[in-house]
C-alpha cells in the first residue's frame, strides 16, 4: 500500500468557512465517513484487480488467461501503473477548472466501475450465452478487447477520482484545525483496509474464473458509488464547482470542455483503430519509448525552472534537491512496484502455497504490505518523534537513503528465494513475507518523507508542478518495474536460471543508490537551507 496516497490533495486549501463544531461523528464531519468508504471501495477495486492483473495476462489460455509472454505482460503492467499516476495530474486540472471535486469523484467512480465490468464481460457473456459450458481455452477477441478497454477506462477513472477525493478531505476542515491530520489518518485507514481485503476476496473468486475476480472489483467500486450518492448530503458546500460569472471566463471554460471532448474523441479513434487491427501496438516498445520521454520531460522541466523560472539562489538550490530526489525516488519505486509484477509471479510459480491440503491463491500475498502498514505506521511515527526529542532524528535525505537500503535488503531475501527456485524446489512463503516486511519498512522511511519534503522545498509559484514531478517519478519507477518484471519472473528455463542474478542486480542498484545518497546527504542538507 503506497503511503504517498495519503498526501494527494492534503496540501490543497481547506474550506475556511466551514464550522467543524457541527460535526456529529466522533468530533469529525460526517462527510469524512462518506469519503472514507468511497476511498475504501475504490482501493478495493484497484488492488483487487491489480492482484490478478499480471497473473491473468501470463496464465495459459487453457486456464482462462490471455497467454501473453512475461515481457509483454510486464510492459503492459508497467504502462498501466504509469498512466494511473500520470493521469492524476489532468484529473486534478479538470476538477479545478471544469467540473469541481465532487463531480470528478463521481464521474471517476462511474468510469472505473464500467472499466471493471468491461474486463468481466467475457465471463458474463459465457454465462448468458447458449453455451455455458464453453471451455476455458476458448479465447476470443472479446477477451482481449474487453481487457484492454477495461484497463483504459480504469486508468481514466482513477485519474479523475484519486487526486480529488483527498482534496475534498482537506476542505472538510478549517485551516490549522487540530483535527485535520487526525481526519486524514482516519481517511487513510480506509485505503489500507480496502487494499488488505481486496486481493483476498478477488483472488478467491478468480480460482473459479478470472472474470469473476474482475467483476467483484467492479462491484466494490459500485458499492462505493452507491454510498457516496446516498450520503452525499454530508458534503454539501464542499468540493462544488462555482460557475464563472464573467463571460470571458465562461467562454474560456467552454473552449476547455471542447478540448477535453476532442481529446477523448481522438483516444476513442485510436482505440477503435487498434481493435480493428488498422494499427498495431507493441507494449514493449511503447514502454521503452515512454521511459525516455518521461526522463527528457523531467530534465527539461527542471532546467526550465532553474534557468527561466525567475528564482533566487536559495530557491534554485532547493529545486536542485528536488531534482536529486526525483532520481532516487524513481529508483525506489522501480523496485517497490515489483510487488504486483515479478513478486506476484514468484508467488504463483515458485512458492509452496499448500496449507492443510489447500493451495493459497497467489494474490493473497498482495495483502501483506497493507497489513504491515497498519501494524508499523504508528511505530515509525512514534520512533521519529522519540528520536527528535533526543536530537537523534535522521535528516530527510538519510531517511530517504534508509528506505532504499531496506528495499535492497528485501530483494537480497528474494535472491536466496530465487536460488531455491532455480534449483527446482518451491520456496517457503516466509521468503516473500520477509521481503514485503523490509519493503514496507523502506516505504515508511521514504514515501511520506519524500512527498512532504517536496512540498517544503518547492518555490511558492511552482508547488503544484513540483508535486506533479513527485508523481512523475513514481510513474517512471512503476514503468521501469514492469519492464524489469519481464526479465525477472523466471517464465522460461533460461529465465529461471538467470532469476537469482536479476534480483541480485536489483540489490546492487537500490543499495548502491542508498549508499550514494548517504554519502551526499550532508551536502544535500546544506542545499535545503531552513527546510528540515
Amino acid at each position: 500500500m503506497k503511503k504517498e496516497d495519503q498526501f494527494l490533495g492534503k496540501h490543497n486549501a481547506p474550506n475556511e468557512n466551514l464550522e467543524i463544531e457541527g460535526a456529529q461523528l466522533f468530533g469529525h464531519p460526517k462527510g469524512l465517513m462518506t469519503l472514507f468508504f468511497t476511498e475504501m471501495w475504490e482501493r478495493f477495486s484497484y488492488y483487487g484487480m491489480r492482484a490478478l492483473l499480471i497473473l491473468f495476462m501470463t496464465a495459459p489460455i487453457a486456464t482462462g488467461g490471455l497467454g501473453f509472454d512475461d515481457q509483454t505482460s510486464g510492459a503492459i503492467y508497467g504502462l498501466y501503473s504509469m498512466f494511473v499516476y500520470l493521469l492524476a495530474l489532468p484529473g486534478g486540472w479538470i476538477a479545478d477548472r471544469l467540473v469541481g471535486l465532487k463531480k470528478s469523484v463521481w464521474y471517476g467512480g462511474v468510469i472505473i466501475t464500467i472499466g471493471h465490468f468491461t474486463m468481466a464481460l467475457p465471463g458474463l457473456f459465457a454465462i448468458l450465452s447458449s453455451a455455458p459450458d464453453l471451455p476455458k481455452d476458448h479465447l476470443t477477441g472479446l477477451d482481449v478487447y474487453s481487457f484492454f478497454l477495461g484497463l483504459i477506462l480504469i486508468v481514466l477513472g482513477t485519474g479523475l477520482l484519486k487526486p480529488n477525493i483527498s482534496s475534498i478531505v482537506g476542505q472538510l476542515y478549517p485551516e490549522n484545525s487540530s483535527k485535520r491530520d487526525a481526519g486524514f489518518s482516519i481517511f487513510y485507514m480506509g485505503i489500507n483496509l480496502g487494499a488488505f481485503l481486496a486481493p483476498i476476496a478477488c483472488s478467491t473468486l478468480a480460482i473459479y474464473d478470472w472474470h469473476l475476480g474482475f467483476g467483484l472489483a467492479g462491484f466494490g467500486m459500485l458499492m462505493g458509488l452507491v454510498q457516496y450518492k446516498l450520503t452525499g448530503k454530508h458534503l454539501r458546500g464542499v468540493g462544488d464547482f462555482i460557475l464563472p460569472e464573467n463571460e470571458n471566463e465562461s467562454r474560456k471554460r467552454r473552449k476547455l470542455i471542447s478540448v477535453v471532448w476532442l481529446s477523448l474523441l481522438v483516444l476513442a479513434i485510436i482505440i477503435a483503430c487498434f481493435f480493428l487491427e488498422i494499427i498495431s501496438i507493441d507494449p514493449t516498445a511503447i514502454a521503452a519509448i515512454s521511459n525516455t520521454v518521461i526522463a527528457i520531460v523531467a530534465l527539461l522541466f527542471f532546467l526550465y525552472v532553474l534557468f527561466l523560472g525567475g528564482l533566487n539562489s536559495d530557491e534554485k538550490k532547493k529545486v536542485g534537491v528536488v531534482m536529486i530526489l526525483f532520481v532516487f525516488s524513481s529508483i525506489f519505486w522501480s523496485g517497490f512496484e515489483q510487488a504486483g509484477s515479478s513478486l506476484n509471479l514468484f508467488a504463483e510459480r515458485f512458492t509452496d502455497r499448500v496449507v492443510l491440503g489447500w493451495e493459497i491463491p497467489a494474490g493473497y500475498f498482495q495483502s501483506i504490505n497493507s497489513i504491515f502498514i497498519i501494524l508499523f505506521a504508528p511505530f515509525f511515527g512514534a520512533m521519529w518523534v522519540m528520536l527528535a526529542k533526543k536530537n537523534l532524528e535522521p535528516s530527510s535525505p538519510l531517511k530517504f537513503a534508509f528506505g532504499l537500503v531496506l528495499l535492497g535488503i528485501g530483494f537480497l531475501v528474494m535472491y536466496f528465494a530465487a536460488k531455491i527456485a532455480a534449483s527446482g524446489d518451491l520456496a517457503a512463503p516466509t521468503w516473500l513475507v520477509v521481503t514485503y516486511l523490509f519493503h514496507t519498512f523502506g516505504e515508511l522511511s521514504l514515501s511520506p518523507v519524500g512527498l512532504s519534503l517536496t512540498t517544503k522545498l518547492a518555490p511558492k509559484k511552482f508547488v503544484g508542478q513540483m508535486m506533479g514531478m513527485w508523481f512523475l517519478s513514481i510513474a517512471m519507477g512503476s514503468l521501469i518495474a514492469g519492464r524489469i518484471a519481464g526479465g525477472a519472473s523466471g517464465g522460461t528455463a533460461e529465465a529461471l536460471s538467470r532469476m537469482p542474478d536479476q534480483y541480485l542486480l536489483i540489490v546492487y542498484t537500490v543499495v548502491g543508490a542508498g549508499l550514494v545518497l548517504m554519502l551526499i546527504a550532508k551536502p544535500i542538507r546544506k542545499l535545503m537551507g531552513n527546510v528540515h
